[in-house]
């Protein structure tokens, strides 16, 4: 493509000329072509107890086994590996609160304070298998506790640690927990939220739990039961607490983790994740599409509760040996500019975010970036749903000074990892995913199965199995056939759920989830596109857009938004912002109504829950609520 074409932004020569992977057609080509070869390739990269036997085992599909007969442990490449080699007094962890406190870990400290933690486990009596529930603030023993549980064979299960006692409760329940780990309380805005309290609520709930761990904090003021309730600093204190402690060698298929998917759809699912697969799916995805070098200073600015900082906070980033960033705190507080003060302060090489935190910030104009220098940054990154244009052009012009690539990555806690984002290397469109990641066949397809037209919407499917993908939905085999591959048996293809197109180029645009595909007067349109024309005006911060019956059109678009900062909504700002979407999208996207509003209701991975939204304006039963923000 010559240099001027305006679609494509150009990763800059440095950026190409120090890349891990410098060319994309040849190496996708290869990975169809021979994928358990590649797969391999990449697993060679990995320390192994024993090889395996054989890569994928396709016998019981959809229940697909990798690196079958392959014994491992992630903890052996996550932790282990490190300990003889250069990145021994290597940082692992830099942490800040929101107050300000900080505490770094080297990965020789980090190995202490798991195996530290993994011998309290096994003195209270967990075992390969066991499923400890995990629900924490954003603290580094959140992180011990996964590595602990995952180092002597034990299956974590993370709760977010804003949920609810109710469903805090019923996935205690549903994974039958013997032990929850906690802590007094977290930090949101100045506020101190007490979770143990909450916590209490749910083992009310939960004749299973038998021992509560909690850490002190914020130095709260909490119910402590005898015979139940333990301090973790207590625990740490006593010889139980050994500094040393074997990792215990798994089958590569041994489950690592469940984890219940946000459920902007419905009703929770706990996914199933195991060690082998799951390893080299995540390190190899996070290495090639973020271009991981020994010196990089990598933050995701997730929370270790969802599949993003399971996959990219926590496991990819220690099995690739970098220095993780975490923050426990909101990214405007006590400023809109704590995130851009901490890239200054600790020499962030590379940003990971979501769409919704992008423009949360970008309301607040661009000053507060301009006061920091952003220098260190070398790439950034787009995750949880599809990012709207003016957001990342915001993103990358203001943040990444016009020079780093923003690598905007789809995938789902299903699948584990990216599985279409772009490289480095890549040209890139503003609101495009880019393309399939190595070893992976996406297509969008009709309700037959047959590939669409260039530049029709269709389903988005994945056409083949890939090493990161959860093998089932926990205790319900038939869900996880029925719900991820009944729609093309015949073919053997993933259904996703997203709506999606691929334009001339062969660059995955996705539009949304197939629930939010409104059908007006016989068009069908994304939520996603009116929401992208809306925050596209320049009074608008951040819009969700949902279909309500309408006798004549099928659809009625209603509109709810959120103004930039000093903005006042009224009747003349509500018809421009109609018509701005009607000369974006023309007059058929042009919505019903637009709702002035101060927030919209969201998962805590950031997701507009538009089914919440609909169901509020039809005065509906909201359904399952345990994923909303607060």
């Amino acid at each position: 493509m010559p240099e001027s074409n305006p679609k494509f932004y150009y990763p800059s020569t440095d950026v190409v000329e120090r890349a891990n992977v410098q060319e994309y057609e040849e190496l996708y080509k290869r990975s169809i072509e021979d994928r358990e070869g590649f797969w391999a390739e990449q697993a060679e990269q990995l320390d192994w107890y024993k090889r395996w036997d054989k890569v994928l085992d396709e016998s019981n599909k959809p229940f697909y086994k990798w690196f079958v007969g392959g014994k491992t442990n992630i903890i052996q490449n996550a932790i282990d590996r490190h300990l003889t080699g250069a990145n021994r007094n290597k940082l692992a962890i830099i942490w800040e609160s929101e107050s300000g406190t900080t505490q770094s870990f080297s990965y020789y400290a980090l190995n202490r304070e798991v195996c530290q933690f993994a011998n309290i486990l096994k003195s209270m009596g967990i075992k390969k298998g066991d499923i400890v529930t995990i629900y924490m603030p954003q603290l580094p023993e959140m992180v011990f506790a996964m590595l602990a549980c995952a180092k002597i064979g034990a299956v974590h299960s993370v709760v977010y640690g804003g949920f609810s006692y109710e469903a805090l409760a019923s996935r205690i329940s549903a994974a039958n927990s013997r032990i929850l780990i906690t802590a007094d309380g977290g930090s949101r805005r100045g506020k101190k939220i007490n979770l143990k309290e909450i916590a209490d609520e749910a083992m009310k709930r939960s004749p299973t739990i038998e021992v509560c761990i909690t850490v002190k904090h914020n130095n709260l003021d909490v119910n402590m039961e005898a015979e139940r309730d333990f301090w973790y600093h207590d625990l740490k204190s006593l010889p139980i607490a050994s500094p040393k402690c074997k990792t215990t060698i798994l089958d590569a298929e041994d489950k690592l983790f469940i984890l219940y998917t946000s459920g902007t759809t419905g009703a929770p699912k706990g996914m199933v994740h195991t060690h082998g697969g799951y390893s080299v799916y995540t390190s190899t995805t996070h290495k090639m599409a973020f271009d991981i070098k020994p010196e990089d200073r990598w933050w995701c600015a997730a929370d270790p509760g969802w599949i993003t900082g399971h996959s990219y906070i926590v496991y990819a980033p220690l099995i690739n040996g970098s220095t993780i960033i975490m923050y426990e705190g909101a990214p405007n507080y006590p400023y809109p500019n704590r995130w851009w003060q901490m890239v200054e302060k600790y020499g962030v090489n590379i940003l990971y975010t979501s769409p919704t935190a992008i423009r949360g910030l970008m309301r607040f104009g661009d000053q507060w970036a301009e006061r920091h220098d952003l220098s260190t940054l070398r790439l950034l990154g787009s995750v949880g749903e599809p990012i709207n244009p003016e957001a990342w052009r915001w993103f990358y012009d203001v943040i990444g000074n016009g020079k780093c690539p923003i690598i905007d990555t789809w995938w789902q806690t299903e699948t584990g990892g990216f599985m279409v984002c772009p490289l480095p290397i890549t040209p890139l469109k503003p609101g495009s995913a880019g393309q399939p990641f190595f070893g992976n066949e996406i297509g969008v397809v009709d309700e037959e199965g047959n590939q669409v037209p260039v530049g029709q919407e269709g389903k988005l499917v994945i056409k083949n199995p890939w090493p990161g993908m959860a093998r089932t939905v926990m205790g319900d085999d038939q869900r996880y056939a029925d719900l991820y591959w009944s729609d093309y048996k015949e073919q053997g293809y993933y259904t996703a759920g997203d709506s999606a197109k691929i334009d001339e180029d062969g660059y995955i645009w996705v539009i949304g989830r197939m629930d939010e595909v409104l059908k007006v007067s016989g068009y069908r349109l994304g939520t996603s596109e009116i929401e992208s024309a809306l925050v596209s005006h320049p009074s608008v911060s951040e819009a969700a857009a949902i279909g309500l019956p309408h006798e004549l059109k099928g659809h009625g678009i209603y509109t709810y938004v959120i103004l930039n900062e000093g903005v006042t909504g009224d009747k003349v700002l509500q018809k421009e912002l109609q018509e701005h979407v009607g000369s974006e999208l023309g007059k058929i996207a042009q919505p019903e109504k637009v709702t002035f509003v101060e927030s919209l209701p969201k998962t805590r991975s950031g997701k507009i829950m538009r089914r919440v939204l609909r169901a509020r304006a039809l005065g509906l039963d909201e359904g399952d609520l345990s994923t909303l923000e607060e």
